[in-house]
């Protein structure tokens, strides 16, 4: 994929296929260690270790829908190649975890795209379930919940297009306040 947030859009579509309620998203990006990571926690089905050992297998899907998934193991290549791991948690009934890192200076790391329309589009397409985003960069924090933004609209659900507006612009302010 040329771009991280597509990974995490893949992965966070995992999250939501599982039937997650709640998805933690973690991105933090350390010069001083020269590391990207990425890390994904839901609440979902979980797998068993039978499955987690199979999923960064090109050829082995749960869906029935096609013979190969590629999402995890495209993840697992990207990272790899530009000096880094992917590592996949899960119990059944516990949900899952899945923590990428990349070296941030590598020539061949893929940039890491448009998080704001990435994460709009978590909170429109799946209102009903809890985000939970954060993004540290050069010393600085930005974190932002779906709870806390529906406690704050007055009755107007996430999804409303100018909330998803507002998201938006609120989130190109703060991503960019990082870099």
């Amino acid at each position: 994929m040329r771009e991280i947030s597509l990974h995490i859009l893949d992965l966070v579509q995992n999250s939501l296929a599982a039937q997650a309620k709640n998805i933690w998203l973690t991105l933090i990006e350390d010069r001083q260690e020269d590391k990207m990571i990425i890390k994904i926690k839901d609440d979902g089905r979980g797998m068993s270790q039978e499955i987690r050992n199979k999923v960064l297998d090109p050829f082995y899907t749960t869906r029935t829908t096609r013979k190969v998934g590629l999402g995890l193991p495209l993840l697992w290549a990207n990272a790899e190649a530009c000096e880094g791991k992917v590592e996949v948690k899960s119990a059944l009934g516990q949900g899952t975890t899945v923590e990428a890192v990349f070296r941030l200076s590598h020539l061949d790391r893929p940039p890491l795209g448009d998080m704001p329309a990435t994460l709009v589009s978590f909170f429109s397409g799946s209102p009903e379930v809890n985000f939970f985003y954060v993004h540290k960069c050069a010393g600085k924090s930005f974190q932002i919940s779906t709870v806390e933004i529906k406690k704050n609209l007055d009755g107007l659900p996430l999804n409303h297009p100018e909330v998803l507006t507002w998201l938006q612009e609120f989130l190109k302010e703060k991503e960019k306040e990082l870099v």
